[in-house]
């Protein structure tokens, strides 16, 4: 369900984005496809795609929500660190070492040999 739900979300959007760059603002805009020899009028025109971005508008909105129920719906209401509660003090071991055993101390690293400064002339 959430993924047909996403599918529908992003083609509301590519659709949306679509209708507002065709749509004429104060300076221009595209433009694209229009004439005054169409069937529609500039004013019908810009009344349709108004109302086609309206409509897109409340459907992306509507997915965007519905999206977030879906999503949360699966969740618990526990919070990842809660304070109040104990947490386990088991130490951690390495895999087949005996457990409550002492590890031992790792080797010593010999420092490293200084290096000579040249003289200077």
């Amino acid at each position: 369900m959430q993924t047909v739900l996403l599918v529908i979300h992003v083609i509301l959007a590519v659709s949306m984005i679509g209708i507002i760059l065709i749509q004429r603002s104060e300076g221009g805009g595209l433009g694209m496809g229009r004439s005054d020899a169409g069937m529609m009028t500039a004013r019908g025109t810009a009344n349709l795609l108004t109302r086609t971005t309206a409509i897109l508008a409340a459907l992306f909105f509507l997915t965007s929500l519905s999206l977030f129920v879906l999503s949360v719906q699966g969740r618990s209401s526990k919070p990842l660190f809660d304070p109040n509660t104990p947490q386990p003090n088991a130490p951690i071991t390495a895999p087949g070492a005996t457990p409550g055993a002492i590890p031992a101390p790792a080797p010593a690293v010999p420092a490293p040999a200084p290096t000579p400064v040249p003289a200077s002339p």
